[in-house]
């Protein structure tokens, strides 16, 4: 049996691997360690620059399509977070403040 770490870490893997990203913050239950079994996994996915985040979401949700969990995906930037990363009501902030960072190119 597949544990859900088990499939964050995969998941993590195939992100770096097809899109080579700055950064992947884990948010959400999952990294409040409050996830039940129904518990989707929330990932923000920092590329170094996107013409279109929707368009690279989708393209991210596809390549984890084989991942049996309900997944949220979000791509930011940098600079994205440096212009909107504190603002309350963004997805942004709480990510960034109690998220738990799964990769971090060196």
């Amino acid at each position: 049996m597949t544990t859900a770490t088990d499939l964050i870490s995969a998941m993590k893997d195939r992100i770096v691997r097809d899109f080579h990203p700055l950064r992947i913050i884990l948010f959400g239950s999952q990294a409040r360690g409050t996830a039940g079994s129904g518990s989707d996994v929330d990932l923000l996915v920092v590329l170094p620059e996107v013409a279109d985040k929707r368009k690279a979401a989708i393209e991210i949700r596809r390549a984890l399509a084989g991942f049996p969990v309900c997944k949220d995906i979000i791509v930011t930037t940098p600079d994205e977070i440096a212009r909107r990363g504190d603002l309350v009501g963004t997805i942004l902030r709480p990510a960034l403040r109690e998220g738990r960072v799964l990769y971090e190119r060196t």
